[in-house]
């Protein structure tokens, strides 16, 4: 005799993921959907995981849109809710120019126009990393812990 087969519960993932032009205007779109989004998974606009994210999309598509374009290719911008934090991934398909890792960014220079970017992610993700993709290109990933996860999950509605 066997026994009756144990009962699963659906597995929830929230994800939300879109392709942008490889422009200005493509990278500011990323960072008002990034803000959409939370706000429709329940991470109110203002709150501080909402502006933190805001800020890492706001510089990890700057970057792809500055150091990552190839004419004709877009970028893309990929949000989750992994346990216990939000997961940010920005994928562009230049693979010969990978920024430094987390270990490898220095300070910007006082008086330069550029090289912030990296020392903000840094500063505020909570962990991130730079991943080689396959076709060609990079994924920059930055996750953000939120420590009401749990209750925020719990609310949202079942896909």
């Amino acid at each position: 005799m066997t026994a009756p087969p144990a009962r699963q519960l659906p597995v929830t993932a929230h994800a939300f993921a879109q392709r942008f032009s490889s422009t200005p205007l493509g990278a500011r779109l990323a960072r008002q959907l990034t803000l959409t989004q939370l706000h429709t998974w329940g991470i109110p606009h203002g709150s501080a995981a909402s502006e933190k994210a805001a800020a890492v999309v706001a510089e990890l598509a700057a970057n792809a849109v500055t150091h990552g374009r190839v004419p004709g290719r877009d970028f893309e911008l990929r949000l989750s809710l992994p346990a216990g934090s939000l997961r940010i991934e920005v994928t562009d398909t230049r693979a010969e120019r990978l920024p430094p890792g987390p270990d490898a960014v220095h300070p910007a220079d006082p008086l330069g126009d550029s090289g912030r970017g990296l020392v903000l992610v840094d500063a505020l993700a909570d962990r991130w990393e730079v991943q080689e993709r396959t076709p060609p290109g990079k994924t920059v990933l930055a996750e953000i812990d939120l420590p009401r996860w749990l209750s925020l999950v719990r609310r949202l509605p079942q896909p």
